[in-house]
């Protein structure tokens, strides 16, 4: 597998997310036009997994969504949720699907049985697609993603960078009114896969031979080309929207600029890079009330503790030690600050 450090494209770096979003949404689309009769062997029949074992019904009904509505919003949030595979590279993002999708089978049946015995309602089937996983990635997109306020409405209701995410996430699980089935047992599976002390991900895993395997084959299909160095904006729907892009653009220039500079200098000079000078836009997006107030080098706080387990995590990604030390310094211990740094050059 491969890291996932630096920037890119909308897809580099990422092309089992765009696997993801292309195999399934086209599969959704040829049985709802012109295949519709053999939609039945893709519906997620709970009934004849249990009566007839049919248990190839928990393969075919996960994995391809037979509403296109529910194909829409699932690519929506595949294509946002691509993320964490530039993050944490594939194979790390394809055991975390895995996971989740095999804990989620167990979860919905766990589910139903709850709900026919506590309230009688006798549930024979549910939504059909690769839904659970999906939402599943909710749990780490809420931990560990950070919020930064993009605009408000009237003066007093916030929107950030994750609220076109969140409404995704409710106009998917409003599509179906057995779907909150999926969405619980997927949320559920995330918790466990994330959680520390159950040592899921230890167990439920891609090996690493079948990472190389699916390297080599898929890979080449599903990658995007390098992207070109020429200044990319006007992606938003609103000018607000491509504002705040040529903003954040504009910083990652100048930080990555810096960040030359003074490793540079260090080269030459053999001292460490004074990375507060660095942080300030990031700082400045996170927090609204950001003052820039310039003070003196002597009346800097001396540098913060760093954490040996967050240098570990930053070092799993694939940075170098001295990297992670200086970024974790730089950002006060910050871990998401840090990676995002990190990520960027």
């Amino acid at each position: 597998t491969y890291s996932s450090k630096g920037g890119g494209g909308l897809w580099d770096k990422a092309p089992l997310s765009k696997s993801l979003l292309l195999v399934p949404s086209a599969l959704s689309i040829l049985l709802t036009l012109l295949f519709q009769h053999y939609q039945k062997f893709f519906t997620y029949n709970l009934h004849a997994v249990k009566e007839d074992f049919q248990i190839w019904r928990l393969v075919f009904g996960r994995t391809v969504c037979l509403d296109l509505k529910d194909a829409f919003c699932s690519s929506l949030l595949i294509y946002n949720f691509r993320i964490f595979e530039r993050r944490y590279g594939s194979r790390k993002f394809s055991s975390f699907l895995l996971g989740s999708w095999m804990l989620s089978a167990l979860f919905d049946l766990l589910l139903v049985e709850v709900v026919q015995y506590a309230f009688g309602i006798t549930i024979s089937s549910l939504p059909s697609g690769f839904l659970a996983p999906v939402f599943a990635l909710f749990v780490p997109f809420f931990c560990s993603i950070p919020r930064m306020q993009v605009t408000q409405i009237l003066g007093q209701f916030p929107i950030t960078n994750k609220t076109l995410v969140y409404i995704l996430g409710l106009q998917l699980i409003t599509s179906d009114s057995y779907i909150w089935i999926v969405a619980v047992s997927g949320l559920i599976s995330g918790m466990c896969y994330n959680s520390s002390v159950l040592k899921v991900h230890q167990v439920l895993c891609v090996p690493s031979w079948l990472a190389k395997i699916f390297s080599w084959t898929l890979e080449p299909i599903f990658s995007s080309a390098e992207p070109s160095n020429e200044i990319r904006v006007g992606m938003g729907a609103t000018v607000d929207i491509q504002r705040q892009q040529r903003m954040e653009l504009l910083d990652r220039q100048l930080m990555m600029s810096q960040f030359a500079q003074m490793r540079l200098q260090r080269q030459h000079q053999g001292r460490l890079i004074n990375w507060n000078r660095l942080f300030p836009p990031l700082r400045q997006r996170r927090n609204a009330n950001y003052q820039d107030n310039r003070h003196s080098d002597q009346e800097a706080p001396p540098p913060a503790e760093v954490s040996e387990e967050q240098v570990a995590r930053l070092m799993e990604m694939g940075f170098s030690r001295v990297d992670a030390l200086e970024a974790l310094r730089a950002s006060n211990n910050d871990l998401n600050v840090a990676t995002n740094f990190l990520l960027q050059h």
